[in-house]
Formats: C-alpha cells, sequence, structure tokens
C-alpha cells in the first residue's frame, strides 16, 4: 500500500513561474529556462510512490533537485505544481493549521547537521518534538527514554551534546524523530557530516532498526554506495528530473540510459548483486517417488549428471547422481528414494554473488538458489557466475 504518492510535482524558483512552466512543458531544459527567464527549476515533473514501510533513497548530484523534493514532501517548500498524497489526502490543498499538524503527527525529520541544543541534555533534546505537541511530561520523558533505547543510547540522558561523538550525536537526532513515533521519517544527507566509519556504523543501524520498527523512511543522500547499502529501491535524480526508479540490482543490470550507466559503472556488482541475478531456471527435477529409468531418461534428454529432486510444493529434498540411478535402475528399484542424497549445499536467493564463487568451485554440479522454506527457485552456474564476476569484480 502506497504511504507516500506524488504526481507530477514541479517546483519554480522565482516571483513569475507561469513563463517558465510553459518552456518546461515545451521540453525546454534547465538552463535554458534559466538563461530565458532567470528562474530556477527545482523539480520537474516528479511522480512516484512510497511503499509503507519502504526505506526509499533519493539520490543525485548536487543540483539534483533532492533535497528540494524532500521539503515539498512535508511542504517546508511548496510545490509550483503538482499533487503530494500522504495516506490518499493530497496534502497540498491543507491550510497552515492542518500542515502545521501533519508535521507534527505524521513525519519526523532527521538533519545532516545534528541541530541538538548546546544547552539541553540529552534526554531534553530528544524530548523536544513531544515538548512542542503538549506531551506531559511524564510521557514525554517516557517516550524519550524508549526511544534512545531504540537507537542505542540509553544510559546516556543527562550527557550533554558536547560529550557525545558525532555518530552519537546524530543517533539523538534520529532519537528525537523517533519520540514524536511519525508515520514517516525525512532524512535529508544525515550520515554525510560523519566520518567513513562512523558513516557505515550508522547506515548498519539504520537497517537494524528498520528491521525492527518498519517506518516508511525517505531517505537522501548524493553517495552511491551508500543508496545501494541501505535503500529497498532508490529513485535516481538529475536535473530536477527521475532519470530512474528501481531496485539496486535493477539499476546495476538495466541501467535507463547512458547517464546511469555512467552513474554505476565503478561500482562493484559483485557485492550487490545476488543469487537471484544469475540463477538460471533447472532444467528438469525429480520426485522422490519417480523411477529410477525415468530420472535417468530425463537426465539424459537435458544432458545432466545429477538432478535435484523436490517435493511437490518444490521444495528441495536433495539430489540423484546418474551413477547411483543407473545401480538403482539394474537392482529393479521402485522409486529413487533410498539414493536420494539429502546433504547438498544450498544458497539463499539474496545471497551476495561474490559468497556464490567458493561454492560453486566446491560442487560436482549446479548450486541449488532457495527461498525460504527451501523452495528451488532455479540454479547457479559456473559460467553465469563467472561473467558476473568478470564483468563487476573489477569495479571497472
Amino acid at each position: 500500500m502506497e504511504k507516500i504518492s506524488l504526481k507530477n510535482v514541479t517546483k519554480v524558483f522565482g516571483p513569475r513561474p507561469a513563463e517558465a512552466l510553459r518552456l518546461l512543458e515545451q521540453g525546454a531544459g534547465k538552463d535554458d529556462i534559466f538563461n530565458q527567464t532567470g528562474h530556477a527549476v527545482g523539480l520537474s515533473n516528479v511522480s512516484f510512490g512510497v511503499e509503507e514501510g519502504e526505506l526509499l533513497v533519493v539520490m543525485g548530484l548536487s543540483g539534483s533537485g533532492k533535497s528540494t523534493l524532500i521539503r515539498c514532501v512535508n511542504r517546508l517548500i511548496e510545490p509550483t505544481k503538482g499533487q503530494i498524497f500522504v495516506d490518499g489526502d493530497d496534502i497540498t490543498r491543507l491550510e497552515d493549521n492542518a500542515l502545521l499538524e501533519l508535521r507534527r503527527r505524521k513525519f519526523g525529520m532527521v538533519f545532516q547537521h545534528f541541530a541538538l541544543f548546546p544547552h539541553r541534555d540529552i534526554i531534553s533534546n530528544v524530548e523536544y518534538g513531544l515538548e512542542i505537541q503538549g506531551v506531559p511530561a511524564a510521557e514525554r520523558r517516557e517516550r524519550g527514554r524508549e526511544a534512545l533505547k531504540l537507537v542505542g543510547l540509553e544510559g546516556w540522558e543527562e550527557a550533554a551534546p558536547s560529550q557525545l561523538s558525532g555518530g552519537m550525536q546524530q543517533r539523538v537526532g534520529l532519537a528525537r524523530a523517533l519520540a514524536v513515533e511519525p508515520d514517516v521519517l525525512l532524512m535529508d544527507e544525515a550520515f554525510s557530516a560523519l566520518d567513513p566509519l562512523i558513516r557505515r556504523d550508522m547506515q548498519h543501524e539504520l537497517i537494524a532498526l528498520q528491521e525492527r520498527v518498519r517506518k516508511t523512511i525517505i531517505f537522501i543522500t548524493h553517495d552511491l554506495d551508500e543508496a545501494l547499502e541501505i535503500g529497498d529501491r532508490i529513485v535516481l535524480m538529475k536535473d530536477g528530473a527521475v532519470v530512474q526508479i528501481g531496485t539496486a540490482e535493477e539499476i546495476l543490470t538495466n541501467p535507463a540510459n547512458r547517464y546511469v550507466e555512467r552513474f554505476v559503472e565503478g561500482v562493484d556488482k559483485t557485492k550487490i548483486l545476488t543469487a537471484q541475478a544469475v540463477m538460471q531456471p533447472s532444467r528438469a527435477v525429480a520426485y522422490p517417488n519417480d523411477g529410477p529409468r525415468n530420472v535417468l531418461r530425463k537426465m539424459g534428454e537435458h544432458g545432466l549428471s545429477a538432478m535435484f529432486v523436490v517435493n511437490r510444493n518444490y521444495q528441495l529434498q536433495g539430489v540423484v547422481r546418474a551413477e547411483s540411478a543407473g545401480e538403482a535402475a539394474k537392482r529393479g528399484d521402485a522409486s529413487i528414494g533410498s539414493i536420494i542424497e539429502h546433504d547438498v549445499a544450498t544458497v539463499a536467493v539474496d545471497e551476495p554473488l561474490h559468497n556464490l564463487f567458493t561454492p560453486l568451485a566446491d560442487s560436482p554440479y549446479a548450486l541449488p538458489v532457495v527461498a525460504d522454506g527451501g523452495k528451488l527457485l532455479g540454479v547457479g552456474v559456473k559460467a553465469s557466475v563467472l561473467e558476473a564476476l568478470a564483468e563487476g569484480g573489477s569495479g571497472s
């Protein structure tokens, strides 16, 4: 279910946007519009939805419109044209009081700079949004403590901001946003001011936190590695327009145009792509009650020396080798049930590609790719994995 939906959102900066909008509709570029009108196009007909509980990353270089976009979502910046829906309601129609209430109740925002009050201790900083809402002191103290516990800062309630590291201060900012129990978190370059190691730790913390709280999050970044690391989906922007929307795998394997290709060409794809990206359909499978002669026939038809065995729900049961099936046929066995090798190495469908090389090298046959519950989805073969390694392993 979509929590947020943007429909043709456009933002023109300047006192008389009508001419800029007209040129934009005629296909004029951002630079041409500025040269002709003196108006800057911040966003150009942006449309996409955010699913409830999704962590959506909006990324692009400086001037791409990503920060303008996030501020339009809660109307800190007024869109010039278009609609923004939150829970099905068009918030571009809200009057000031209703908009203020929406921001207080539905949105939490985490900024690049921590914006902590130096004269307040940590718990008072976290409680600030609740204080603005008029929440009673005892309740906001309890909710503040719970928020600090969520971000791993239990025990730091009475410390001053100056006593905390940059990463810890950013956690306080995150706790402050979580304390008001928002439906949506808006994070604008939230980790950009942190040192690289602390930044990586915060990315992992955010992923772990999202597993627990399942908030709808729009996360702004200019860092491709960060986007690939944390995003359920990525919105890639250029010159105020959306260039491509998709998962990390979709953007890496099917770039929409040359701009996207150049944007991602330095990425080590083997760290991002998963077994699902390279698996192939299993050419044939056997069932436990199949006779050995029938299994041998299917192996011969498909050029296989071994065949995976599944039950009627397609859950992997093991593997049967051609030699074993041949011996069972000579004995006159009615089924292959007694010759199934149950100890089979498998990989999960979301296993990173670089983790497949060793098990493939050790396996005498293809590597079964399974979903939760052991359902066979496909097989990884050496040729497809080696091809992906050759394309992406060097990062060039």
